[in-house]
């Protein structure tokens, strides 16, 4: 189950749920091909002819190493039925086994950060986490349901078959059985099922411990990512997905199934426990179904009787002393978490939050404990996200236990919400965080008109009524406001004569709700209109967050000495000045 590298023969290859977005989206120029990696090799670099001691076959095949065929739940796009020109041969249909949208979460949480990694070395790529999820879930049903810990290094050896070239690729070994345990021929290892001749090349440090590690699920994660990304390909971009999956495997069983599973993964995914995933049950090189699950990997040996193949120096895959005994982390000395200093967590929406959640992890006896993984997940009704637009992020504790999360980003919903810190892998009382969004506010309004606003009786202003709202210095947009016609400065109720607004109607209004500030700060009234009644008149603005502006309205009638207009707009100099007037909390100047 090498990660990608030149066609497979499987025997007895499953056909496979195709997704509809494959089927139209494939052709010929996208059919199985090799193409130039990383360092130059070919796609198919572990079966190349250059591999060590002259390993692999002219026409790439990867030692047919098997994958697990079981299909999406049946809403899922339903399998191709009839030949295509890069797939002669359909092969035997294959029953659809139990399947469901859970990824153990220390899996999930490796495909997620390759992902965060990817968009920051590599951005035109625009690799997406679920493509991770869909090939993880056909090389090693998500590490075995998540038979994994909590540094995601693998509980138990995932191995394919040993590629002795009975049924499968001659490849001898090429890590001294350093990933597979096997000194005489290579195996595909791991989560994502790399071949060590490809590792060699491709593999990455995910997890940051200084090892590039096949075995462990965010090294393997991040490997996969980089090698799906390579020669330049865009995976939002049907016909690159399509290439870069077929160069992890060129079949297009494979490339249908991956396809399958990547649309049923985008369509809604969830975490469950470490090792509660569900299992695959069915694989390609056997019509029967399942491993023996005896913790020998998701591949195990193959169908042929044992004896028929080399017996492998060292440990073999099925071989209950495959299974390592592991030394305690530093995540198993964890008793608990402690709120490490964090403040109050408020921010007004749409902005980030000034502070950021500082978690301690410490032991029985209260010793800070480093190097243990802290996912903080977000908790609530609410659209607040992490930076990056995720609502959980896993941070390792520094050299003085603490994992400090990253800034929270307040969207627009106003209220409560609980940010809950837990040990990646581990049952352990964690700490809850209450955060809390506020409404977008302003501090100070401010008159932005230069000129008074008269109007004579029965008109209409010829000016609207504009002003600019602030906090602490700062535009403050998509504020709330509310714009009354009060009867004087004491009594601030409405007033029910003098100057007023209209509604959709023409209906006399004097109160407007539902005001808001531009992008800009600014609020920009309705018309205004008069009655007959003349005199001076108030108009009070509000917005959320306390800032308010009085604005001065006069209606008077036209000066007899000057020429009479419709809207009876006064000169200068025969109008009453109009004014405008902060209260005590706000500015009302420019």
């Amino acid at each position: 189950m090498a990660a990608q590298f030149g066609r497979r023969l499987c025997k007895g290859a499953a056909t496979t749920a195709a997704a509809a977005l494959a089927v139209a989206a494939l052709s010929a120029s996208q059919a199985p091909g090799a193409t130039s990696g990383d360092t130059g090799r070919q796609a198919n670099a572990g079966a190349s002819t250059s591999a060590p001691g002259g390993a692999g076959s002219s026409d790439g095949a990867t030692g047919n190493s098997p994958y697990y065929t079981d299909l999406p739940p049946l809403n899922s796009p339903n399998p191709s039925t009839s030949p295509t020109p890069t797939s002669p041969s359909i092969g035997t249909a294959v029953s659809r086994g139990a399947a469901e949208a859970g990824i153990p979460a220390t899996v999930l949480d490796a495909y997620k950060k390759a992902e965060a990694e990817l968009r920051g070395s590599k951005p035109g790529c625009n690799l997406p986490w679920q493509l991770l999820a869909a090939i993880g879930k056909v090389e090693s049903g998500q590490a075995r349901g998540g038979d994994v810990d909590a540094e995601g290094n693998t509980l138990h050896r995932i191995l394919g078959p040993q590629l002795d070239g009975n049924g499968f690729a001659l490849i001898p070994d090429t890590d001294g059985g350093k990933y597979d345990g096997n000194s005489q021929y290579d195996q595909a290892v791991g989560p994502m099922q790399f071949i060590p001749s490809t590792w060699a090349w491709a593999g990455r440090d995910g997890n940051g411990d200084g090892v590039k590690d096949p075995n462990n699920v965010y090294d393997a994660a991040l490997a996969a990512g980089h090698y799906l990304c390579r020669n330049g390909w865009d995976l939002s971009v049907q016909a690159d997905v399509n290439s870069a999956i077929l160069s992890y495997n060129n079949s297009q069983d494979y490339l249908n199934l991956v396809l399958s599973w990547y649309e049923f993964y985008r369509k809604g995914t969830h975490s469950v426990p470490d090792g509660t995933g569900t299992l695959p049950s069915h694989r390609s090189d056997s019509s029967t179904g399942s491993d023996s699950g005896s913790g020998s990997g998701s591949n195990g040996s193959t169908t042929k009787p044992s004896q028929s193949t080399p017996k492998p120096h060292g440990p073999t895959p099925s071989a209950p002393s495959t299974t390592p005994t592991l030394p305690p982390t530093a995540t198993d000395s964890v008793d608990h978490l402690e709120d490490a200093g964090t403040a109050t967590l408020t921010a007004m929406a749409g902005d980030a939050f000034g502070k950021q959640i500082s978690t301690r992890a410490e032991t029985k006896a209260g010793r800070t404990v480093a190097k243990v993984r802290v996912r903080f997940t977000i908790v609530g009704d609410t659209d607040a996200t992490f930076s990056g637009g995720e609502n959980t992020a896993t941070v390792v504790t520094d050299s003085k236990g603490v994992a400090v999360a990253p800034a929270l980003q307040a969207g627009e919903k106003t209220g409560d919400f609980t940010v809950r810190a837990g040990v990646v892998g581990r049952t352990v009382k964690g700490v809850d965080y209450d955060a809390t969004v506020t409404a977008r506010a302003a501090d100070t309004l401010a008159l932005v008109n230069t000129t008074a606003l008269t109007c004579t009786p029965g008109a209409e202003f010829a000016d609207q009524v504009e002003a600019k709202a602030t906090y602490q210095g700062a535009v403050a947009d998509k504020v709330a406001a509310t714009a009354t016609l009060i009867k004087s400065a004491d009594d601030t109720s409405e007033n029910d004569k003098g100057p007023y607004f209209k509604d959709a109607n023409g209906n006399a209004v004097r109160t407007l709700t539902d005001l808001q500030t531009d992008a800009d700060g600014r609020l920009t009234l309705p018309k205004l209109y008069a009655d007959d009644t003349t005199g001076t008149f108030l108009l009070r603005i509000t917005t959320t967050g306390g800032a308010t502006l009085t604005v001065e309205l006069t209606v008077a009638a036209a000066d007899p000495s000057s020429s009479p207009s419709p809207t009876a707009s006064p000169s200068p100099s025969a109008s009453a000045s109009a004014s405008a007037s902060a209260s005590p909390s706000a500015s009302a100047s420019s």
